[in-house]
């Protein structure tokens, strides 16, 4: 299986298409992290998100023939999941926040840590008071180091709509933090 870590995803989804199906734990030991990191932004409980990660794993491997190749796969894969975690919103009807824990690499300056620490939850503060269509662009772009290209995939915008919506959430994000800091 060594062989496999240096393909693509889409050579690999072509493999499990044509029949290898235990090939699919390397597709999902690629995007666990990231998709449920993805999801948590989306919805502030752990579990919720991981039955959103589970149930879009189901989903992209029983419909991975619908995939087209010469496609990322990354974006399929992270657009399966944006719906699933706007699925679970709009099951459980609630506010969504976003996750206050987040680990560090512990460093031999604390005040750092403690500085970082405090601009993370400062930093998420404020994205909580954004709505939705402009939290997920910049989390996809800043936190997710998608391009606008690929957000416009995963979120089934136009690249003019993306960049017109990262553009107005980091001015939204500006006031917000402003007048919180004031």
């Amino acid at each position: 299986m060594d062989d496999n870590k240096n393909k693509t995803d889409e050579e690999i989804v072509e493999l499990v298409s044509k029949g290898n199906k235990e090939l699919y734990a390397e597709i999902i030991q690629r995007y666990q992290t990231k998709l449920m990191r993805y999801a948590q932004y989306l919805i502030d409980d752990y579990a919720k998100a991981s039955d959103a990660v589970q149930e879009s794993f189901i989903k992209a491997y029983i419909n991975l023939n619908g995939f087209h190749t010469k496609k990322k796969f990354s974006s399929w894969i992270y657009r399966i999941v944006h719906n699933e975690a706007l699925n679970m919103i709009d099951k459980h009807k609630k506010s969504i926040v976003l996750d206050d824990g987040i680990d560090f690499d512990s460093g031999i300056n604390v005040e750092d840590s403690y500085m970082k620490e405090e601009l993370v939850a400062n930093t998420r503060e404020c994205l909580d008071k954004m709505d939705l269509i402009y939290r997920e662009p910049l989390s996809l772009y800043y936190l997710e180091d998608k391009s606008y290209e690929e957000i416009g995939d995963i979120l089934r915008l136009p690249m003019g709509t993306v960049a017109t919506r990262i553009n107005r959430a980091k001015v939204i994000m500006r006031k917000i933090c402003l007048t919180k800091t004031n």
